[in-house]
C-alpha cells in the first residue's frame, strides 16, 4: 500500500502527536485525582521521565501509546517506510526496558497502562480498578512478624528469689 499523503503532509500529521497530556493520560490522572491520589508529572530525575509518579508509594505509571511501544494489540508495521518504523518501534521497546530496570533496581513499582485498555470504555473501568486495587495494597501497613512477649523483669526477679513476698507469708491480706 502506498502512502496517500505527500511527505509534507505526513510529516505535519507526525508533528502534531502528543508525547504529554494524552488523552489516555488524562483519563489515569483525572482518576487518580478523583480517588485522593497526588501525584507529579513528568519527573525528569527519573529514568524515562513517568507519566505519573505517586512519590510516598514509589510508584511510577507510564501510560503507552499501543503503536509507539509496540504493543501485542498492533498486528501491523506501516507499509511505507517499514524498516525504519520496525528499528524505532524495537529501540523504543528497548529503552523502556532498560528504564523500568532502572527504576526497579531503585525500588519503584512501575505499572505500564496502554492505550487500548483506556480508549474503549467497556475495558477502561478493569484497567483503572486493577490500578487502584495495586494502590491500594501499597498503601496496607505491612505486617509485622510474631514475636512472643518478652517475660516482664518483676517476675523474673522474683523466680530469682529477691525482696518480692512469696506465698503464705505472714502479711498476706486477703
Amino acid at each position: 500500500m502506498v502512502d496517500k499523503m505527500t511527505a509534507q503532509q505526513r510529516h505535519k500529521c507526525m508533528s502534531r502527536i502528543r508525547a504529554k497530556n494524552t488523552r489516555p493520560e488524562m483519563i489515569v490522572r483525572r482518576y487518580l485525582w478523583s480517588q485522593g491520589y497526588r501525584y507529579r508529572l513528568h519527573r525528569k530525575d527519573l529514568p524515562g521521565k513517568p507519566d505519573i509518579v505517586i512519590g510516598r508509594l514509589k510508584v511510577a505509571v507510564f501510560i503507552n501509546g499501543c503503536f509507539w511501544h509496540g504493543h501485542s494489540c498492533q498486528k501491523h508495521f506501516p507499509e511505507t517506510n517499514a524498516e525504519f518504523w520496525r528499528e524505532k518501534i524495537y529501540r523504543n521497546r528497548d529503552r523502556d526496558y532498560k528504564n523500568h530496570s532502572e527504576l526497579e533496581g531503585r525500588g519503584w513499582l512501575v505499572i505500564v497502562m496502554w492505550e487500548c485498555e483506556l480508549s474503549r470504555k467497556d475495558r477502561r473501568e478493569a484497567a483503572l480498578e486493577r490500578l487502584m486495587e495495586t494502590l491500594r495494597l501499597l498503601e496496607m501497613p505491612a505486617v509485622k512478624p510474631y514475636k512472643s512477649p518478652a517475660i516482664e523483669e518483676p517476675y523474673a526477679a522474683a523466680a530469682e528469689g529477691t525482696d518480692y513476698p512469696t506465698y503464705g507469708d505472714s502479711d498476706d491480706t486477703y
